[in-house]
């Protein structure tokens, strides 16, 4: 079965467990390997088996065995799996919190199929899942966490982080070299003082992905 999408599913609502099998099962080149009610219990059952843990997690915001969702995302991407959350609620605050630990997308359980399919394949391809519950939180999200920059302070990061060199950014820009790496300094210094440094291009692309600037 090779190129098949290993999906898991944790949720305590038995109900939509049976759901999301039966619904995901008829989607080509995904195959769902487990739905389980809790992270542990997909580890253990992971463990226990001794098989590959799936390729993706789909992964109930608020679950009733008292973990945190953030813990529950942290513990899973420390397996090497990719994590997309999903809820009832667009809960602005929370749906933040979960990209920030790491968490690949947002979607809430009223998107139809054709949507949670694309948004479990653009993740194993690496790319986020930018739904509109995501896009809509990231734009208001006005936490110290998060710096706020000009437009062209983000049009540079965006380009720079993406793979371009500073060269590249700067002619796309219409500006001096020079000029882009005053403006890529500086968005380095507000995530300094936002307590979330960014040394590398490597890290300044994990802020883009954490903070969805590259949403829209």
């Amino acid at each position: 079965m090779a190129g098949v999408i290993r999906v898991a599913v944790v949720d305590d609502d038995r109900m939509l467990l049976d759901g999301m099998r039966s619904w995901l099962g008829g989607a080509p080149g995904i195959e769902v390997v487990a739905t389980v009610s809790t992270v542990d219990g997909l580890l253990a059952r992971q463990a226990a088996s001794g098989a590959a843990l799936p390729d993706i997690v789909l992964l109930d915001l608020l679950l009733r065995d008292g973990s945190t969702p953030t813990d529950n995302i942290r513990r899973l991407l420390a397996t090497g799996t990719r994590v997309l959350v999903i809820s009832t609620v667009p809960d602005r605050t929370r749906i933040i919190e979960s990209v920030r630990a790491g968490a690949d997308g947002y979607l809430t359980k009223d998107n139809d199929l054709p949507t949670l399919v694309a948004a479990v394949r653009d993740i194993v391809a690496g790319h986020g899942a930018h739904s509109p519950e995501l896009a809509f939180a990231c734009a208001h999200d006005s936490s110290p966490s998060r710096p706020s920059l000009s437009p062209r302070e983000r049009q540079i990061l965006l380009d720079y982080a993406s793979g371009m060199t500073l060269k590249s950014a700067a002619r796309r820009a219409g500006i001096t070299v020079h000029t882009a790496k005053d403006y890529l300094d500086r968005v380095k210094a507000k995530y300094r003082q936002a307590g979330r440094p960014a040394y590398t291009k490597i890290d300044l692309a994990r802020r883009v992905r954490e903070d969805s600037l590259d949403a829209g």
